[in-house]
């Protein structure tokens, strides 16, 4: 694939991102208020929904795309693509509005989980053959119901979903255009990229505007996607290195929580990343830190993709690991604490 039909995708999500932005923040600003209280990042009333452009726009730009190169991966795994991210986006726009019980919404998640998993492309196969039928369904689908759930979980600061999923989702283009993903995955990922950017604009510290439900939601579906086809095609190292540092952060608070026998999905600022801005980070330090350690993660992925050895994939990722861990101890001690002992 030529470099200017990703670069091309990415620039017109990027484009009509922006312009849905503008033309729904009136909208977004009456209606869509997300109103801070104690657990909230922001201190003044903030318009939610821009996760409707960021989907949208990302959508419609891929799609179109894929439609003028005659690129689509099949009918029917285009579809399931398509109604499992928009009814997704749906049901976090409700979410949103009037907050749903716990049960019939991860029912309805699991649903547009299964859809996607269940009518993607055939790829080398991820899961041992002889393993009882389902077995690898059933896990692929509880790891695609955890990815949507920490993104949305994760999205609760300035930037901070802006830092973790535009070089995810520029990653999976790239590797995309090298030939590790199909034609049309690797424009996705170039449009979610590009209308993302967009996005990035009206969310940077102090934010203008927030994702709210009806965009994290959507677009850690397709992220999920991404990856779960990057590790079908055999690159199961590069799809669990690069949303490492989501995955950590927010696998490592469930854990913390359900020991405490807190309400796992009660609200709360128990992440890292929450407990990095008590620390004395702001919310642009954060983003930024996150960004540095992506950009490490994406030139270990890329490793794993050069090298594909089994030993060399082991140590790659306890490299990731390693960093990452290092991120989250940074992100737990205070900044004012750690200047002291600079000085003694």
């Amino acid at each position: 694939m030529p470099a200017i039909l990703p670069v091309s995708t990415l620039l017109i999500a990027f484009l009509l991102a922006v312009i849905l932005i503008k033309v729904s923040m009136p909208l977004l600003q009456r209606y869509a208020l997300a109103r801070p209280n104690g657990r909230s990042s922001h201190r003044t009333p903030t318009p939610q929904g821009g996760g409707i452009a960021v989907v949208a726009g990302a959508l419609a730009t891929a799609f179109g795309a894929a439609t003028l190169l005659d690129v689509m991966p099949g009918m029917v795994a285009a579809l399931s693509l398509a109604s499992g991210t928009l009814l997704l986006a749906f049901i976090g726009a409700w979410d949103d509005i009037r907050p749903m019980p716990a049960l019939p919404r991860l029912a309805l998640q699991a649903a547009c989980v299964a859809l996607l998993i269940g009518f993607a492309p055939a790829g080398a196969g991820l899961f041992p053959e002889d393993w009882a039928p389902g077995l690898g369904f059933a896990i692929a689908l509880l790891a695609g119901l955890w990815f949507v759930n920490l993104v949305n979980f994760m999205d609760g600061l300035d930037w901070i979903t802006v830092a973790e999923m535009v070089p995810v989702t520029a990653a999976l283009a790239l590797f995309g255009w090298l030939g590790f993903l199909d034609p049309f995955a690797t424009l996705l990922a170039a449009a979610l990229c590009g209308a993302l950017c967009g996005f990035a604009m009206f969310n940077k510290p102090v934010a203008r505007l927030f994702l709210g439900d009806v965009g994290s939601l959507p677009i850690g579906l397709m992220v999920a996607w991404l990856l779960y086809l990057l590790a079908t095609n055999g690159h199961v190292a590069a799809a669990i290195l690069l949303p490492l540092y989501f995955c950590a952060d927010a696998t490592i608070t469930l854990i913390r929580r359900a020991l405490r026998r807190e309400r796992l999905f009660e609200a709360h600022r128990s992440h890292f990343y929450q407990r990095a801005t008590d620390h004395g980070f702001t919310a642009m330090q954060v983003a930024g830190h996150v960004l540095v350690v992506n950009l490490g993660l994406i030139l270990l992925a890329s490793v794993t993709l050069i090298l594909p050895h089994p030993t060399m994939q082991i140590l790659v990722v306890a490299i990731g690991l390693g960093g990452v861990a290092a991120l989250l101890m940074r992100f737990s001690r205070s900044r004012v604490s750690r200047k002291q002992s600079l000085l003694r």
